[in-house]
């Protein structure tokens, strides 16, 4: 698990180093990100993905195609039709699934992993979907149709879902299904509990981990250190640059 910052894009290239680190290890390794169609349209994205498919790393790209970037709608960022049709261009198989059917996400992610442990390289899976939404907190989507998000609310992938393991699978009965949501509320109320009462942290906390300082933990490769043999080049003060043969 990389933790991000932000998703916009730059963890493509994350990514696809640590599956080509893994594989110095001798290891073929499945990575998986998501972007957004806006964040889909930034350099550092192609970058990310045409690496990838060049040195063949088992890349799993989910590009959630939701209709808005903030309140640029995708006619106006891209002509395209279908954001899955640029895997061609980098020679990969691109893949397009209902993003709001959990089955077909699932689906589609588990053919894109066992290619990579196969070794033959990225997928880039586009989901049609739509952001219910503001971009943050701070965003009302007021320049979203009204229309749209009434298209949209009918096809919740939580509320598809339920009704596919509750009603279409039988999985779950409709008791089973009430009290399993009754659990969850419950753990959710508690918690919020405990935050609301805890105290506030005392201002100087906020100097604490800022750093790694010495002794808070060591961090090694999780395939373990390559293997890498000792330079015999030297160089002085005086030299601009080296030059490694």
């Amino acid at each position: 698990m990389v933790s991000p910052i932000s998703m916009l894009g730059d963890l493509i290239p994350v990514l696809s180093g640590v599956a080509l680190g893994a594989r110095l290890q001798g290891r073929n390794v499945a990575v998986m990100t998501y972007i957004g169609d806006g964040g889909q349209s930034t350099g550092v994205t192609y970058e990310g993905i045409n690496f990838a498919a060049v040195q063949n790393l088992g890349l799993v790209l989910f590009v959630e195609s939701n209709l808005w970037a903030y309140s640029t709608p995708s006619e106006m960022q891209y002509r395209c039709k279908d954001l899955a049709e640029r895997a061609i261009a980098y020679g990969i198989p691109g893949v397009i699934v209902d993003g709001t059917d959990a089955s077909q996400v699932y689906d589609a992610a588990r053919d894109a992993v066992e290619r990579a442990h196969r070794g033959e390289g990225p997928t880039l899976i586009e989901a049609k979907m739509m952001r219910m939404k503001g971009h943050a907190i701070h965003d009302a989507a007021a320049y979203v149709p009204k229309a749209m998000f009434d298209f949209w609310k009918k096809r919740d992938p939580i509320a598809r879902f339920e009704n596919y393991l509750v009603r279409d699978k039988k999985w779950l009965s409709g008791k089973e299904n009430a009290e399993l949501i009754a659990d969850v509320e419950r753990v959710i109320e508690e918690e919020r509990e405990i935050a609301v009462n805890s105290p506030m942290p005392t201002p100087e906390s906020a100097e604490g981990g800022v750093f790694c300082e010495e002794g808070c933990h060591d961090i090694r490769p999780k395939y373990g250190m390559p293997k890498v043999r000792k330079g015999t080049g030297n160089f002085t003060q005086t030299e601009a640059a080296v030059h490694l043969k």
